[in-house]
């Protein structure tokens, strides 16, 4: 049994029309909403709480580093992060400028993941050219990486308008956590390794454990840094929890279904059928979702193989009614956790 697991939940804030009830939640209360998610994630055990960058109606996170804010004046032990920032079409200074701040209030919970963003609407939206897609990403994460051990900041490249010699504040007595989140690409996986920052998966289908060879590259490659001596790898899957596995059915089924086909209409995926739903379930899908006991050693078993150290559990998937969320966190907290002790 894999042993010292970290456990967290990851958002984007769904507000996710529901079909079957001809309503959407509104964005006020959803993102109201979050702060009780955290606080009671923060009581049942959970170490990490994510909020990931969007900027579409479907999801009201826009501003990922204001809730967790207002979350850290409400919490004192939970990890408080981003998940992910999107970078590529944000401005490295202002970035660390808020999670830093952030590190200040919550005391030296605050964490960045920083990616290139599977989304695209932010691009348009502040200015940036999809064609710049990577070039964007990396020189904005090494600028970042650098304001991060560097107040006195110096800069000069192709996205942004130049740095002469001038102080980035605040500083905080607290080391601030940057990892890289990655989909699906080696050369991302690599990247991460060779700065010595941690390396978040974000698995959202298929077999999970061909991401075995993703976090095998990252050890084989990976360069100790100050703040990172040693690696350290988090995986985020989909997932809900429950005592009554028809719930997988009539609550979590309704609700995936509906948002994957409304971005795979976007994408040019296939549609999202049962049989897509039941193959997830399965040992070799990547929806972890049924009874506490059931999805515990599922973890084990895929975590144990990833060699990882954090799993994070996406909820909702959808438009989900928000006591199951609660019920999920509760779950995880109160009674997955517990098997890895």
């Amino acid at each position: 049994m894999m042993k010292k697991l970290e456990f967290g939940i990851t958002t984007f804030v769904e507000t996710v029309p529901n079909p079957s009830r001809g309503k959407t939640i509104s964005q006020d209360q959803r993102i109201q909403q979050i702060i009780e998610e955290i606080v009671l994630a923060e009581k049942v055990g959970l170490s990490f709480y994510g909020v990931g960058e969007h900027h579409r109606r479907e999801f009201a996170a826009s501003a990922p580093a204001v809730i967790l804010a207002t979350a850290a004046g409400l919490t004192k032990t939970i990890k408080l992060g981003s998940s992910v920032t999107v970078l590529s079409s944000d401005d490295p200074v202002r970035v660390y400028q808020q999670f830093a701040t952030l590190n200040a209030l919550s005391h030296g919970r605050a964490e960045i993941t920083a990616g290139r963003g599977s989304f695209i609407e932010s691009f348009p939206l502040f200015g940036y050219d999809l064609n710049d897609y990577d070039a964007l990403f990396e020189e904005k994460l090494d600028l970042l990486l650098y304001i991060r051990d560097h107040e006195i900041v110096s800069h000069s490249g192709n996205f942004r308008p130049s740095i002469d010699h001038l102080g980035v504040c605040p500083r905080t007595n607290y080391p601030l956590w940057i990892a890289r989140g990655v989909g699906g690409s080696p050369e991302s996986v690599i990247r991460a390794a060779e700065l010595g920052i941690p390396l978040f998966l974000a698995i959202i289908g298929g077999d999970p454990y061909r991401f075995k060879a993703y976090t095998d590259l990252y050890r084989k490659h990976y360069q100790p840094s100050k703040l990172h001596p040693t690696p350290f790898i988090a995986v985020h899957f989909h997932g809900y929890l429950t005592h009554d596995n028809q719930e997988l059915q009539t609550i979590f089924f309704p609700s995936i279904v509906t948002l994957m086909n409304t971005i795979g209409k976007e994408r040019g995926w296939g549609p999202y059928t049962y049989q897509s739903f039941v193959d997830n379930l399965s040992e070799h899908g990547a929806l972890f979702a049924g009874t506490p006991d059931h999805v515990a050693k599922k973890i084990d078993r895929v975590m144990s193989a990833l060699g990882a150290h954090r799993f994070t559990m996406h909820v909702p998937v959808g438009f989900m009614e928000h006591n199951y969320v609660l019920q999920t966190i509760k779950l995880l907290g109160t009674e997955v956790r517990p098997f890895f002790e």
